[in-house]
């Protein structure tokens, strides 16, 4: 949709911020609904309402862009898990609490969760080097609970981390494509009580 002029004039009062924080909310709605290779800095620009030279004054290329919704995608999801690992000191809630910080996600995010689970750019090294080192993060925040109370090696626990990782992410993505056919909380707790059931099998320490 055309910014109008009104749009246009208003745009160039904004904050340097305010204004990055413009681009980056258009930018999604582009590469969410048409992905990067098919998505243009014109269209981006005339979503948010200003001219293609705005735009490059705030980020120098389309990748550029890209990257920097990727960063700030990651970071949210990164702060929901670590939020939702401190959140309780039962490890059943936990894993619980680690299942609801995925829906959360993929549920509420403006399908941001497809530049980080379903990126189009996964051949970029920049990208892909983002999105890996994300899985490991992820990975290891989780591994560290399993490693102290399951009395594991770091490489035993690091490989089920990144098991529950890839269990919650697949479980809500494929969730969301379903339209809700399932409530939210009652797919959370049913991909949680698998997850607990496997994890559980092995003893608290100390």
């Amino acid at each position: 949709m055309t910014a109008t002029p009104q749009a246009r004039t208003a745009g160039t009062r904004l904050p340097r911020q305010a204004r990055r924080r413009q681009l980056l909310g258009a930018a999604q709605e582009v590469f969410v609904a048409q992905g990067y290779h098919a998505a243009a800095m014109d269209e981006i620009a005339e979503r948010a309402g200003v001219s293609k030279p705005v735009l490059y004054q705030h980020f120098p290329g389309k990748l550029d862009l890209y990257l920097a919704l990727l960063d700030e995608s990651v970071a949210a999801l990164t702060d929901t898990i670590r939020n939702a690992l401190a959140s309780t000191t039962d490890n059943k809630q936990r894993v619980s609490a680690t299942f609801q910080a995925f829906f959360d996600f993929v549920a509420s995010t403006g399908e941001a969760f497809r530049l980080v689970f379903e990126s189009d750019l996964r051949n970029e090294p920049a990208v892909r080097d983002r999105l890996d080192a994300t899985m490991r993060v992820h990975a290891d925040m989780i591994s560290e609970f399993i490693r102290v109370d399951a009395g594991l090696g770091d490489d035993e626990a690091h490989l089920l981390g990144i098991g529950l990782v890839g269990m919650a992410q697949i479980s809500a993505t494929y969730w969301l494509s379903t339209d809700g056919a399932i409530p939210k909380d009652a797919a959370e707790q049913l991909m949680a009580r698998l997850a607990w059931r496997g994890i559980s099998g092995w003893p608290r320490t100390g």
